[in-house]
């Protein structure tokens, strides 16, 4: 049973340096596309919660059903607050398609 081991120990030091080539490069770019998926998940994420917030802006229900009073409505501050997401989701969108296109050039593979 013993001769069925094989010593990976002495085996990894009798490597060639296309060998350890090959094992480092492939290790570098796993973790490089992994960390890069990563980073535009994140952007779509953000994306999809600046946008429910931006549609929460557009709520301002009565205060109950028998109301009708709408809560404290501020407009200048509506405004502005929609403005701000609006520029962000923008942003956040132009980082989204560059980040992705890149993603797919750098390692070849389709987002």
């Amino acid at each position: 049973m013993e001769e069925d081991l094989k010593p990976k120990f002495i085996e990894s030091l009798q490597r060639n340096n296309d060998q350890i080539r090959e094992d480092r490069a492939r290790t570098i770019g796993e973790d490089s596309e992994l960390i890069y998926r990563r980073r535009v998940e994140d952007i779509e994420l953000k994306i999809k919660r600046l946008e429910r917030e931006q549609e929460g802006l557009i709520d301002i229900s009565p205060l109950d059903k028998n109301s009708l009073t709408f809560a404290d409505f501020q407009p200048e501050a509506f405004v502005q607050k929609d403005i701000e997401l609006s520029l962000t989701i923008r942003n956040l969108n132009i980082q989204l398609e560059v980040s992705t296109k890149r993603f797919e050039y750098l390692f070849g593979k389709k987002f």
